[in-house]
């Protein structure tokens, strides 16, 4: 598959197109195209994969693979760039990353490449599952330090194709006072003139470090664990070149007390980066509280959870 033809296609035509009418993403859809495109595989069972994903909806073929579909137009970017990126960097990576086996092209079944990858054994990373918090922090870091090292040269710069992970916080600086507005009492005075003054804290400051790979979405669905402990880390959906303050945020939905501080230490940022880190985290979450109102969605009470953490 021509990896680098496709994703000059895709930039243009992924902003413009999620509207299109798209096909139901099933596991029916999935066999398919494998036989379509990948006949070689067409016998082996496909099962959905819980939870599948916002992004992309993904299936596992057989044992050793996977199939990976985009949700949208705006997520092929995305895809093609773990297409191209992946395979170099892995090499330098302490830890198992995604490995696109086969690249799927659009068709009459399915309007958007996708791909077929090899199976990671794991579990996402939520609090039951992982058994030493502060060991888990350390080797968290210790991956995205590895990240950070890797050679960034002609990557991919953040912005529109990292939703802006990696790059300027402001852009996101009208939304983020719209939501401190409209949860006025929700919050309360004190809390969101907190969240006001930390958010101006993140937007004073800039990376002044040279352009470095950041992940952009260091969450518990990315980060696989075996036997309580960190696995593999996946969907690079959103990483680029640019400031890493982004991969900070799990600082505050996920780790707590001694974690959260081996984690930052160990990382070495900052009061600055650190700062923008924060507000990559009260962004999120306000607009998650907002999106979701007062309802008891588990996304509302993690995302609460974490303005409690915050301010």
């Amino acid at each position: 598959m021509q990896v680098g033809w496709l994703l000059s296609h895709a930039r243009g035509r992924a902003i413009a197109s999620d509207a299109m009418e798209s096909p139901e993403i099933d596991t029916a859809l999935a066999a398919a195209l494998v036989a379509e495109q990948f006949p070689r595989w067409a016998r082996l069972p496909v099962d959905p994969v819980v939870p599948g994903g916002h992004d992309n909806r993904t299936f596992r073929m057989g044992d050793e693979l996977t199939i990976r579909l985009p949700t949208a137009d705006g997520y092929v970017p995305g895809e093609l760039k773990e297409h191209l990126w992946l395979p170099q960097l892995a090499p330098v990576l302490p830890l198992p990353i995604p490995e696109v086996v086969a690249a799927g092209a659009p068709s009459g079944l399915f309007p958007r490449p996708w791909s077929v990858r090899r199976w990671i054994e794991g579990d996402t990373a939520t609090s039951s599952r992982i058994g030493d918090p502060v060991g888990f922090a350390r080797d968290l870091a210790a991956f995205l330090s590895a990240l950070e090292e890797a050679d960034a040269v002609g990557g991919p710069a953040a912005g529109a194709q990292s939703f802006h992970r990696g790059g300027d916080l402001g852009v996101y600086d009208p939304e983020t006072r719209r939501a401190i507005e409209t949860l006025g009492d929700d919050l309360g005075a004190q809390r969101a003139r907190a969240a006001t003054e930390m958010w101006d804290a993140a937007l004073s400051s800039r990376w002044l470090g040279p352009p470095v790979w950041f992940h952009g979405d260091i969450a518990p669905g990315n980060l696989l664990v075996r036997d309580g402990r960190l696995a593999a880390v996946i969907d690079f959906g959103t990483s680029g070149v640019g400031d890493p303050a982004c991969d900070l945020v799990i600082a505050w939905t996920t780790l707590r007390g001694e974690a959260r501080e081996v984690y930052l230490e160990a990382l070495g940022r900052d009061d600055a980066t650190v700062a923008r880190g924060r507000g990559w985290a009260l962004w999120k979450a306000l607009i998650t509280v907002v999106e979701h109102g007062p309802s008891g969605d588990a996304h509302a009470v993690e995302a609460r959870a974490t303005l409690g953490e915050l301010l």
